[in-house]
């Protein structure tokens, strides 16, 4: 099982290229960032987790800053975001730093992509709440008709792009694993609780499924590859990545077992002596 992390990175903690290096010595697999443009402080949305919101999402840095970064400084280490905002960007301009960043690694890039769960922070980007996951679908089509081989136009409910010369393309297309994916660009894996709804977006336009905190997998594993199966999509292709865990022995042994090959581990948002006791901590599940 491949280890690999996920951290709030910001101008108090550990800077992205000295996580990226030490993660990379350890034999760490991944390095995935969480995104925030900006949290309102006036707004009527809980926090996630419940009680007061940590001061670590409002000082969130650029995933894509940040792990160009750590791509420079690293030579296998794999980088992904968890998640990306996908609502709350110009879909043109987020292609081109997806297939950047994706290109410059040498392929190390994995699109983790979501809804959010801010309504003030996505009401500031212009985004109706519901129907922002229609709007994320859409953008995604736009997105992968850009990384397509060839010039492919797109026209779709609220966006829409010309046949275009788009390059760089990203370095690994999906149908690479699974040849009957329609799909072009990154590995793309959607975050999200379980249910219908996101099962359905799974096996319609990504590669997989990043359970935030990872529980309920015995559950829900079965019905999403039933829900992925029915479109269509190959069944060893399916991609299941536990997400913000806390590890234990247990855990990690019974996502063995659900044929789990990727887990990633949260770490504390931390100067770097306190992040890289954790990283000291979690190599014992190397």
């Amino acid at each position: 099982m491949r280890i690999a992390t996920t951290v709030f990175l910001t101008d108090r903690t550990v800077s992205p290229v000295r996580l990226a290096r030490s993660l990379e010595e350890r034999g760490f697999s991944g390095l995935y960032l969480p995104e925030h443009t900006h949290i309102p402080v006036s707004r009527d949305t809980p926090a996630p987790m419940g009680g007061e919101l940590p001061e670590m999402y409002g000082r969130t840095l650029d995933p894509f800053v940040a792990l160009g970064q750590a791509a420079a400084v690293t030579e296998r280490l794999h980088l992904g975001t968890g998640i990306t905002l996908v609502a709350q960007h110009d879909p043109i301009g987020l292609a081109k730093q997806v297939a950047t960043l994706d290109h410059l690694s040498g392929g190390r890039f994995t699109l983790g992509i979501g809804y959010g769960w801010n309504v003030e922070e996505a009401a500031d980007h212009g985004v109706e709440w519901r129907t922002r996951r229609d709007l994320v679908r859409d953008r995604m089509a736009l997105m992968r008709a850009l990384w397509a081989p060839e010039p492919t136009a797109y026209v779709g409910q609220y966006c829409s792009v010309r046949a275009s010369s788009a390059h760089p393309k990203p370095v690994r297309a999906p149908r690479e694993l699974d040849p009957g994916s329609p799909l072009y660009g990154p590995r793309t894996l959607i975050g999200g609780a379980a249910g219908p709804k996101l099962f359905a977006a799974i096996a319609d336009h990504a590669d997989g499924w990043l359970p935030i905190g990872g529980g309920g997998l015995t559950e829900s594993l079965p019905v999403l590859r039933q829900v992925w199966e029915t479109a269509g999509r190959d069944p060893k292709s399916l991609r299941v990545v536990p997400y913000a865990v806390h590890p234990t022995p247990g855990k990690l042994a019974h996502y063995a077992d659900l044929g789990i090959e990727e887990v990633v581990l949260q770490l504390p948002s931390a100067p770097e002596p306190e992040i890289l006791r954790a990283l000291d901590e979690f190599a014992r599940y190397l």
